[in-house]
């Protein structure tokens, strides 16, 4: 009861603050509703960032990842610090100095509107398709297991997960459709501290419950009994090879972390460059000490249950579990809650927006004034809510589609990510070869990933197990040696498409050289400092990489 009444009260709170912050916001305009009026600050752009890019599916998913290889999946985390200095440095002067809402709007400009526009599908696409309901699905997982909600409800497990879908969704919607960016930002603030907070919990009393009371005695015990574990370089067959960390990781974190709508709204949304550069350089730090919460507590799992759960994505809760107090889990539930709503919201508000400024004003009503296109744009976010809902029950296993959810992605993370370095870094690429670039990029990974690996893989597997070979671990090593690593596969198409795209340019270029202009929305000075703060974030996860490297 006391789990249940901490919850409910640490959520209404941040339902209240995020009311009162928020209520005098005009959003009737597009920047108003999309952009949170252009005014976010450093603070809040850092902890919106944070929240957005952690929800269940990724605590959950990486401590299993941490659980089954170890220190090497903390790449996901340390090189996204890196991603984002390229982008406080490289892209946010860009967007910002063409007062752009949505990233599409910049390839409207630099190439043309169709280009613009199979951009914004592709990304309606990927949001709605797979992350919307898997957010749904996975947190309401993580949700009804805490509070046990069959048993509270007396319902079956199948109907507890509907409830906690419907109830999430619901709540996400308000917040995302009716409030806009700015109370999706405020939430997010308030719910990153208690995240970190709840997030170091974890581990702390995971490490003092291995090491009898001490916390250090707990971390001398963890190194000494698996100090292989503590690698920071994968090997082949694992999560991520240490090969990979140099091609198609990289393209993922800059893709992820300077192109996506999702994430780089809240860095749009600020009141001047200073404030998006300083938001982005703390956003940039807090990633690196990402590990200690979305890997440390899968190492410390593996070390705690001596490496015999039936899952690896068991790892996370069954460890919350063993060694939270009672009292803690309505508000580490009240977190992990926040962290769900994030997520979802934040793809949500991303969707409304491409919608709105990209699809209905652009093609289905170009006279609408701003508050006619904010009105469509909560309509079409309401659908969209509605159809996650129903689909999110219908997902059969999370656990693996979260596996995939990175490979997936890749269908239009990489081509989106070519044709915005191909528009930032030339000026007489015409739009064909943009069109080109985004369509090849896609077909050419989905034959790659769906068409060519299966058949390649099992036929090796076959061959193995045909000549005797049946432990696991020498059949993943088989797996990987029979094709390339999907990372590596994205770097290939990555210079494919570079190349083929300036080849266009070469072959048939602009009649006129593309030259960006200053909207002059917000001031674009930069922070003073953003370079340096940069570099001491690249030494600093380049030294925690050499001092892990076995």
């Amino acid at each position: 009861m006391i789990g249940i009444l901490s919850f409910v009260g640490f959520t209404a709170m941040v339902a209240i603050i995020s009311y009162f912050a928020t209520r005098t916001t005009d959003e009737t305009s597009s920047d108003g509703y999309f952009l949170g009026g252009r005014s976010l600050t450093a603070g809040v752009i850092a902890g919106s960032l944070l929240l957005t890019n952690l929800s269940t599916e990724q605590i959950v998913g990486l401590n299993g990842s941490a659980y089954k290889d170890g220190l090497s999946v903390m790449a996901w985390e340390t090189l996204a610090a890196i991603a984002i200095v390229v982008t406080a440095v490289f892209l946010l002067p860009r967007y910002l100095k063409g007062g752009l809402t949505t990233v599409p709007q910049f390839l409207s400009k630099r190439f043309d509107v169709s280009t613009k526009t199979i951009t914004s599908a592709l990304f309606l696409t990927g949001y709605v398709v797979v992350l919307l309901p898997v957010i749904l699905y996975s947190g309401s997982v993580a949700i009804s297991g805490m509070f046990n909600v069959p048993e509270l409800l007396n319902v079956s497990d199948k109907t507890a997960l509907v409830i906690c879908i419907w109830g999430i969704g619901i709540i996400g919607s308000i917040y995302a459709v009716f409030g806009g960016l700015k109370a999706v930002a405020v939430s997010d603030s308030i719910n990153a501290i208690g995240l970190i907070v709840g997030g170091i919990l974890i581990p702390v009393f995971g490490l003092m419950a291995i090491g009898d009371g001490s916390v250090i005695a707990g971390l001398d015990t963890l190194m000494a009994t698996n100090p292989e574990r503590f690698d920071s370089t994968g090997e082949a067959g694992q999560e991520v090879p240490f090969s990979t960390i140099f091609t198609g990781m990289m393209l993922v974190q800059l893709f992820y972390w300077g192109t996506n709508q999702q994430i780089i709204q809240r860095a749009l949304a600020a009141k001047n460059l200073a404030e998006g550069q300083k938001g982005l350089l703390l956003a940039s730090f807090l990633k690196i000490l990402g590990p200690l919460i979305l890997v440390l507590p899968g190492m410390i799992a593996y070390h705690y249950f001596d490496g015999g759960l039936a899952s690896s994505d068991l790892a996370y809760p069954e460890l919350v579990r063993a060694v939270l107090p009672k009292p803690l889990i309505g508000f580490f539930a009240a977190v992990l809650f926040g962290a769900i709503l994030s997520s979802f919201n934040s793809v949500l508000n991303s969707s409304v927006t491409l919608f709105g400024i990209d699809i209905y004003k652009q093609h289905i009503n170009k006279e609408a004034p701003e508050k006619t296109v904010v009105k469509y744009g909560k309509i079409f976010g309401v659908c969209l809510a509605l159809a996650a809902m129903f689909i999110a029950p219908m997902i059969a296993n999370a656990g693996s589609l979260f596996d995939y959810l990175q490979e997936i992605n890749g269908i239009y993370s990489i081509p989106i990510l070519t044709i915005i370095v191909i528009g930032y870094t030339t000026k007489r690429v015409p739009a064909i070869a943009a069109k080109i670039g985004i369509i090849s990029g896609s077909v050419l990974y989905i034959i790659s990933q769906f068409i060519l690996e299966p058949r390649l893989v099992s036929s090796a597997l076959e061959e193995a197990k045909a000549s005797g070979i049946t432990d696991s671990a020498e059949l993943a090593l088989v797996e990987a040696d029979a094709y390339p690593h999907y990372l590596h596969v994205m770097a290939i198409l990555f210079v494919a498409n570079i190349a083929l795209m300036l080849l266009i340019g070469k072959l048939k270029p602009r009649a006129t050289a593309y030259v960006q202009e200053y909207t002059e929305q917000v001031e674009i000075t930069p922070f003073k400092y953003v370079k340096q703060f940069g570099m001491i974030i690249v030494i600093i996860v380049v030294g925690i990489y050499i001092y892990f490297a076995k």
